[in-house]
């Protein structure tokens, strides 16, 4: 089955299920595959336009899992779900073997927070399967991505990364309309660093020839703007990231909390265009 970013709504939502034991959010909450699925079935039912499932953390410090291990995780969780829900999966990995086995079993998109880098065989992989793929920008790897991360500037820097692995990507036979960027909020990045990608949304939406996916959801950074330090205490701050994320022309927000950043969308979807049909009317009456 292929993959299409054609085929989701203008703003879409994608729901996270972590099927791991130490990611900063849930880790461990959702390990036991019942309860995954169960939860990405709540997830679709509260709107979700995806369901993106990982076995391995990619928090800041976490130490890699072989690829055996994240197969035994995801898999059962994949396949269950497939049967289930109607939308696309995504499988949230940087291993070639897992993506394949996760395409297999019914997911239709990679996510890859190493766009390409990790393992030489991915993009082959994703072409062969005529699936869908995010590339998202990481200075350095999970384990010591958070330590004394630095730019030239943020913003040119990661735009002209997601240029670069957006090319290869279709050098490799990925269909253009299969390729999803996400600039990596959180991932190798300061909170200036954070700030300042968010500010600058549509300037990358402008640059990056593919859809844009923000996955702001409760990262660390918002402890400095009242949320608090538990990761589940966010979700106020990350809805603020999800609405900022849409006006500023992002296609994709990668949130746990899927219902608010769903109500958001919507609510967007009406006023977009009633606030285009005042815009005229102002015109036509010389305003």
């Amino acid at each position: 089955m292929t993959f299409s970013v054609d085929s989701l709504p203008p703003r879409a939502v994608m729901g996270i299920v972590n099927v791991t034991p130490d990611s900063f959010s849930d880790g461990g909450r959702y390990l036991d595959v019942g309860a995954a699925v169960a939860h990405g079935e709540a997830l679709v039912a509260a709107g979700a336009a995806l369901i993106d499932v990982g076995g391995e953390s990619t928090r800041p410090g976490a130490t890699p899992i072989d690829a055996e291990t994240e197969l035994e995780r995801v898999l059962p969780v994949i396949e269950r779900l497939a049967a289930k829900v109607a939308v696309p999966l995504s499988i949230d990995t940087r291993n070639a073997s897992v993506a394949r086995a996760a395409l297999d079993a019914g997911a239709t998109i990679v996510n890859d927070v190493s766009a390409g880098r990790n393992d030489p065989a991915m993009f082959a992989t994703v072409a062969a399967a005529q699936a869908g793929v995010v590339l998202m920008h990481m200075q350095g790897v999970p384990a010591t991505m958070q330590i004394e991360p630095r730019y030239d500037d943020v913003v040119a820097d990661v735009g002209s990364f997601l240029a670069q692995q957006i090319a290869a990507a279709h050098r490799a036979g990925i269909a253009p309309d299969a390729i999803v960027a996400d600039p990596g909020i959180g991932f190798g990045k300061t909170e200036t660093d954070n700030l300042d990608l968010l500010a600058a949304l549509s300037s990358l939406v402008a640059r990056v020839a593919a859809p844009l996916m923000v996955g702001a959801s409760r990262k660390g950074f918002m402890r400095e703007f009242g949320s608090g330090v538990e990761a589940a205490t966010r979700d106020d701050a990350t809805l603020a990231t999800s609405v900022w994320a849409f006006t500023q022309g992002a296609a994709i927000v990668r949130v746990h909390d899927v219902a608010s950043s769903v109500r958001a969308a919507r609510l967007l979807d009406v006023m977009a265009p009633a606030h285009a049909g005042n815009r005229s009317e102002l015109v036509a009456e010389g305003v």
